[in-house]
């Protein structure tokens, strides 16, 4: 197994996606996208694609050239029958490849929320690992304000009150997630450092206090993708 991790921006790392395979020994690359140094591999010699997220959107592609790129490398791991996770942006380049609509949404969804997991999602054998306690709900932690229309030959396996379409798996292997299952206290830290404000210190202790679960959650469900 050799997975390709591609960021779209430094921030936006693969968190505790990293953290799962260097715990198994899984051979892993990389690829800043964004760098125009950056050297592209031979991606007939990769198992896996995980596209991360970013501040730009999938129809800003004139400014952020790289993204047609990134939309090939998508196309070809699932003409190849290879499977891909998208997070955030990630899951918005992978609908957008498959031939759904992506456009700014009425509103930004920051923070922790829960979103509700659809039949089809809890028999997901990967997607149903993050449900908390078994419940048809998992919690979870959103940046964004674009969205997308549920692709063909897609199933939607999450929603929320604000977006109907926070999961989604496109055909057997391929895996869009409107939400951060990467992040960790750290990262939100980071990502937030220049915002101050109760409501901010806030999401800092609540991100401490759900992380725990929320880490084992999602270990679940990469054990389950990178089977």
């Amino acid at each position: 197994m050799s997975v390709l991790i591609v960021k779209n921006i430094a921030k936006e790392g693969p968190g505790t996606i990293e953290e799962f395979l260097k715990e198994r020994g899984i051979d892993y690359n990389i690829l800043e996208i964004y760098d125009c140094h950056a050297e592209i591999p031979d991606i007939r010699d990769l198992s896996h694609l995980v596209v991360m997220g970013g501040p730009m959107a999938v129809y800003e592609s004139t400014e952020h050239a790289y993204l047609s790129l990134e939309l090939a490398m998508i196309r070809s791991f699932i003409k190849n029958k290879k499977p891909v996770l998208g997070i955030c942006l990630g899951a918005q380049m992978i609908a957008h490849a498959v031939g759904a609509e992506v456009y700014a949404g009425d509103k930004q969804e920051i923070g922790w929320d829960r979103v509700d997991i659809s039949p089809e999602g809890m028999k997901d054998p990967v997607l149903s690992s993050i449900a908390v306690d078994g419940d048809q709900v998992a919690e979870v932690f959103q940046w964004h304000g674009d969205t997308f229309d549920l692709p063909k030959n897609s199933v939607r396996l999450s929603s929320s009150s604000a977006y109907e379409n926070q999961a989604f798996r496109y055909r057997e292997n391929v895996y869009g997630l409107q939400f951060h299952i990467e992040v960790t206290p750290g990262i939100i830290r980071e990502w937030f450092a220049d915002e101050k404000g109760d409501n901010i210190d806030d999401m800092f202790r609540q991100s401490d206090s759900i992380y725990p679960e929320y880490r084992k959650r999602a270990m679940k469900f990469y054990e389950k993708f990178f089977a």
